[in-house]
């Protein structure tokens, strides 16, 4: 009863641990936190960050991605940049860039499916970009144990990227990244802050404007008091870096994450163990997400020069590049357990009301590069 009365009034159960105590220092020095910089702390703290100290991806984490899930997802990717390489001339060195690797389960398939290219395969330079010391032992064990591994660089950030021709992956990189909330008020948009409590960690509002208001979307009216939005910065400048690259390599872009088009409504959610958890209750211990405004996105990747392509639904995205296809072949290659699990699997990927309507898929590339597959036009 206690714990259901302090989530009624937006408090969290005590803070426990030593990044709840890292956090209330902060606040006791500066005030109350933004949702962007509590949810930075609790994922990335150097010690003791969700992801920084621990394998948050699979049964035994908190939540499981799509390359979990199937070989068949990081295979069609694969696919996908073997047919990007050709559309941008086949170059000699072409950069393979993964953002958030996980543990290295889709480029160790997105690299099995490039063997059917032998040209695309042999000219890949491999390059993740991970800030998780316990992830990157996970990718390189991943990665070590394929035949002919191509050289492979990690890198804590996308800037550190070399130049050259590029294609990259980002699934559910950009859900993880900070955002900033905001409530509207009869004064206008207040930004959602996070103080401590005796009980634990609060949410209130800013006083006054601050400065991550100024990039709110037009289109966020505050006539509905109590009303909340969000927007993500580093969403928005690492689209932007991205286009940015796509232009100068030249290269393409795939970013596929839960999400869509409308900033407005509370979306940040906490997840432990696959089950949803209080967003402010013991900090390092759960992962945090929020849903990816892709309309957003899209906005900066073409004012940055861009050609824009989605978002579209995975479901339409996977079945366009042929996943019944090749669903229907590993099923036929097992038996009635394995082609039972790969049906469960095409189904969890594909259909409405699974991943395949909740996750979309967009792709940023150079304007002179021809469609790619799986949309119809930019």
């Amino acid at each position: 009863m206690a714990d259901r009365a302090r989530a009624a009034a937006g408090v969290s159960a005590p803070g426990s641990g030593a990044l709840a105590a890292h956090l209330e220092r902060l606040i006791a020095i500066q005030g109350p936190l933004t949702v962007a910089q509590f949810m930075a702390e609790a994922l990335l703290h150097p010690r003791h960050g969700t992801y920084m100290r621990a394998n948050p991806i699979g049964l035994a984490g908190d939540f499981t991605t799509a390359p979990e899930i199937s070989q068949m997802f990081g295979e069609l990717i694969g696919l996908w940049c073997a047919d990007c390489w050709q559309k941008l001339g086949a170059p000699g060195h072409v950069q393979l860039v993964e953002l958030g690797p996980g543990r290295g389960t889709l480029m160790v398939d997105a690299l099995r499916a490039a063997a059917m290219v032998p040209p695309f395969r042999a000219a890949l330079r491999v390059h993740l970009v991970e800030v998780s010391p316990v992830m990157r032992a996970l990718q390189r064990a991943a990665l070590d144990g394929i035949a002919n591994p191509p050289p492979v660089r990690w890198h804590d950030r996308l800037a550190e990227l070399p130049d050259g021709p590029m294609l990259l992956i980002a699934n559910e990189f950009f859900d993880a990244l900070p955002i900033h909330q905001f409530l509207a008020t009869p004064e206008g948009w207040r930004e959602r802050m996070i103080a401590a409590a005796d009980t634990g960690f609060r949410f209130v509002r800013a006083p006054g404007p601050t400065p991550a208001a100024a990039l709110l979307r037009r289109g966020c009216p505050t006539d509905q008091p109590g009303a909340i939005a969000e927007v993500c910065p580093a969403g928005l400048a690492a689209a932007r870096d991205i286009a940015a690259r796509v232009l100068a390599g030249p290269g393409a872009a795939l970013i596929i994450d839960f999400g869509g088009r409308d900033p407005r409504g509370d979306s940040w959610q906490a997840v432990r163990r696959h089950r949803r958890h209080d967003v402010l209750a013991d900090p390092g211990n759960a992962d945090l997400a929020a849903q990816v405004d892709f309309g957003a996105l899209a906005l900066a990747a073409a004012a940055a020069g861009a050609a824009v392509h989605g978002p579209i639904a995975q479901g339409v995205f996977l079945d366009a590049l042929g996943i019944g296809m090749r669903a229907a072949a590993l099923a036929d290659r097992g038996d009635k357990a394995r082609s039972k699990a790969v049906h469960l699997a095409h189904h969890r990927l594909t259909a409405p009301g699974e991943m395949g309507e909740h996750f979309k898929v967009l792709a940023i590339t150079d304007p002179d590069m021809p469609a790619c597959a799986g949309f119809d036009s930019p």
